[in-house]
């Protein structure tokens, strides 16, 4: 009999992702993350995958540190990141030989990229502005004088930009070869290695950018060349193998964040561009969230071998597939899984794609590209799949006479029984512009495994359904969306007798977060509910969250200029209304929404003596529940599961 997962099982699972394809096609690697309980800290490393031996797999980087990225010259070297001595930096494997370390930044590196001859490497890295005066360890003030001064990624700013950079491998010297007034990303390098490609802004005031102009850089003569005409935003990009096109994903902002992402094509000789992907209403790119992925790579776009068709990730109705795209306009869908690919790779008629799947955790498969036909490779998780009993998924969708739709999944507890009734919970995804999808997520099989249903569903806002869909949410906060989640929760209860409508909980985070608080604000149904990482005032949010200033214009529709609308849309304005029993979960550290969010929250819960517990974790920002401290992680975990279990 198979046991049942606990929090901590966490540390028994591994993830598989970042595949890259060696030139010649006959090996891969692949990066394998775990969480480690004594270092309180996650380790990944470089694995490789022998092509043209089935299931055949060998460690090749060691140690408790990260080694991430891989990507492979076209000579056949392999760089990689590795923090092992502290920072991230770039390292170069050659053949059986120890890896070198190629960069020595004082701020690591974030991205890079070979040239296509594999004599240099670009890369992006975080440019600190000249020190001047004496240095010490003393507390120094921050002077703020632009909007963007913090972020939940890097916390507040220190005046460093991302820049790039190009090293050349041979002689080891490198330069800067960009020093733009704001960030600037590496996409490519040209065909022919003599320009890098890169996206940033050209203004000197970047308070109200939030696109980007992209332009290749020539590296010997500093000229730069403009590709496109308007600011656009661009999420990755890639150079056709002759440099007669340049593939870009991103898009116009047609939606402000609602807008969908597309694939667009820039014609270097005619030096027009154009949409590429216009008969596909859907997202390009793995936009599907969970808990459980750890440094994910490899999912941008890939070009054929014929330099006519361009691969990539597109999130549809809960699954990610690879689909490729042809100059000629053509769309195909390469994969039909109903699961979560999030990365893929290919070089000579080889593919690897790894996956996430309610059961199958995290693994890589070779992919036959001509037939779509996959092969399990790894089995880095088939000890936790022996061990343990997992939930399996039911789809539901609730229709409307008027076309609308939720769709979504039911997990039943582990161990049901017919006629027998349990408790359910409703998740509710982030965002609001994300997708639940067919991919593991701890949370769920941990409320399962302690006896509860769980529902969670994509209500409008949600990506995966179309650009409409995507944007119903804003400007209605609270309205159609919550709607949504009342009426497919009623769907669900309708249609399995097990569900025992006296006993369901209620939980989500981020604008998860929001919706609970807004639930338990108008509804007395849920008897017991958990709010993370949320917002609760709109009005306070404008002016503490990194984003807010603008968000709430995008999402709301309505800044403070309009107090009435934000207070409208807040859930605290309705803190007297609630009955419900809520846990509030909040990081100390998170600059998305800012903890002073709950700490409202929860005052005037107990000012109105309302049943309701705050906590506060320390040093975690809002990706707590995906990359937060491992111990941190497992609190959370167990805080959720005790404040269901108690009351539910």
């Amino acid at each position: 009999m198979k046991s049942r997962v606990s929090a901590e099982t966490l540390y028994e699972l591994t993830t598989v992702t970042s595949p890259a394809v060696a030139p010649d096609g006959k090996s891969a690697a692949i990066v394998v993350t775990k969480m480690d309980k004594q270092k309180n800290d996650y380790i990944a490393n470089i694995y490789g995958l022998d092509m043209q031996k089935s299931s055949h797999v060998s460690q090749w980087t060691f140690g408790n540190d990260k080694h991430i990225s891989p990507k492979w010259s076209s000579t056949g070297a392999l760089a990689y990141l590795s923090n092992r001595t502290g920072k991230m930096q770039v390292y170069v494997k050659q053949g059986m030989a120890e890896a070198e370390q190629l960069t020595d930044l004082e701020n690591g590196v974030n991205a890079f990229f070979w040239s296509p001859d594999g004599s240099k490497i670009a890369f992006a890295a975080y440019k600190q502005p000249e020190e001047t005066g004496t240095s010490n360890d003393w507390p120094k003030p921050l002077v703020v004088e632009a909007m963007k001064y913090k972020s939940d990624e890097r916390g507040l700013f220190d005046g460093s930009l991302k820049q790039i950079g190009v090293i050349d491998i041979a002689t080891k010297k490198w330069k800067w070869v960009t020093d733009s007034p704001a960030d600037v990303n590496v996409i490519d390098f040209s065909a022919n290695g003599r320009a890098v490609l890169v996206a940033g802004s050209h203004n000197e005031n970047n308070d109200f950018t939030f696109a980007v102009d992209v332009w290749f850089i020539d590296l010997d003569t500093g000229a730069k060349t403009q590709i496109t005409k308007e600011p656009m935003v661009v999420q990755s990009g890639s150079v056709s193998p002759d440099g007669s096109y340049v593939a870009l994903l991103g898009h116009e902002r047609e939606y402000k964040n609602a807008t969908l992402t597309k694939l667009y094509v820039y014609d270097c000789q005619k030096q027009e561009i154009r949409l590429l992907s216009s008969q596909l209403d859907a997202s390009i790119g793995d936009v599907a969230i969970g808990d459980f992925l750890q440094n994910i790579g490899s999912n941008g776009l890939k070009w054929g071998e014929d330099g006519q068709s361009i691969y990539a990730l597109v999130s549809k109705e809960g699954d990610v597939n690879v689909w490729s795209f042809r100059l000629d306009g053509t769309v195909n869908q390469v994969t039909h899984e109903k699961r979560h690919i999030n990365g893929f790779d290919f070089q000579k008629g080889q593919a690897i794609v790894t996956i996430s799947d309610v059961k199958q955790l995290s693994e890589a498969y070779r992919l036959d590209l001509a037939t779509g036909t996959l092969h399990e490779h790894t089995s880095f998780n088939d000890q936790p799949r022996r061990t343990y009993e997992f939930s399996e998924l039911e789809e539901i969708c609730y229709k409307r006479e008027d076309g609308s739709f939720v769709a979504g999944w039911l997990m039943k507890p582990i161990g049901f029984e017919e006629g027998k009734t349990y408790p359910l919970v409703l998740e509710v995804h982030g965002g609001p512009h994300a997708m639940y999808a067919r991919t593991y997520f701890h949370e769920f099989q941990l409320l399962c495994a302690k006896g509860f249903g769980v529902l969670f569903t994509n209500p409008r806002g949600g990506l995966g359904y179309g650009q409409a869909f995507a944007d119903a949410v804003r400007g209605d906060y609270g309205g159609g969306d919550f709607q949504d989640l009342m009426d497919v929760l009623d769907f669900a209860i309708g249609q399995h007798n097990w569900i025992d409508q006296e006993r369901i909980g209620l939980t989500g985070g981020s604008y998860g977060g929001f919706m609970t608080n807004w639930a338990v604000g108008h509804t007395n149904r849920f008897k017991a509910a958990v709010t993370q990482r949320s917002i609760s005032n709109w009005i306070s949010f404008y002016g503490v969250s990194d984003i807010g200033y603008y968000f709430s214009e995008w999402q709301i529709k309505a800044d403070l200029h309009d107090i009435e609308t934000l207070w409208a849309h807040s859930p605290l304005k309705y803190v007297e209304n609630v009955e419900t029993p809520l846990l509030i979960l909040h990081g100390e550290k998170d600059y998305r929404c800012p903890i002073e969010q709950a700490e409202q929250l929860f005052i005037a819960l107990k000012k109105h003596g309302k049943e309701t517990v705050f906590i506060r974790f320390p040093e975690a920002n809002h990706e707590l529940s995906r990359s937060g401290k491992p111990n941190l992680r497992i609190e959370r975990l167990n805080a959720i599961a005790d404040w269901f279990s108690k009351r539910l």
